[in-house]
């Protein structure tokens, strides 16, 4: 399992103006069953994405078509972590 930490490179208003795309690509990553979770931080400084990918080549492939990547307004930081205890519900996260 992966965190994938976004940090916007630029102002909001150019975010912005990728949003929608990249929304889109999120929805297509969560039908192919690559993501899990997702949203912004608070402050709005990025995002945060879960994955139950295992390969984290794979990973960084499927980022790289995220449209923030490829404009250039995003820097992606990705952890590796095995889950050794997961509550009631959340058995998806389970390695």
């Amino acid at each position: 399992m992966f965190i994938v930490s976004l940090n916007y490179t630029c102002g909001l208003e150019k975010v912005d103006q990728h949003l929608d795309a990249h929304i889109a690509y999120l929805k297509q990553e969560y039908a192919n069953g690559s993501f899990i979770a997702s949203g912004r931080k608070v402050p709005r400084t990025g995002g945060i994405i879960l994955s139950c990918l295992k390969d984290r080549k794979e990973l960084a492939s499927i980022l790289a078509r995220d449209p923030f990547s490829e404009a250039g307004i995003a820097e992606y930081e990705i952890t590796e972590f095995v889950p050794s205890m997961i509550a009631k519900g959340f058995e998806i996260l389970q390695p």
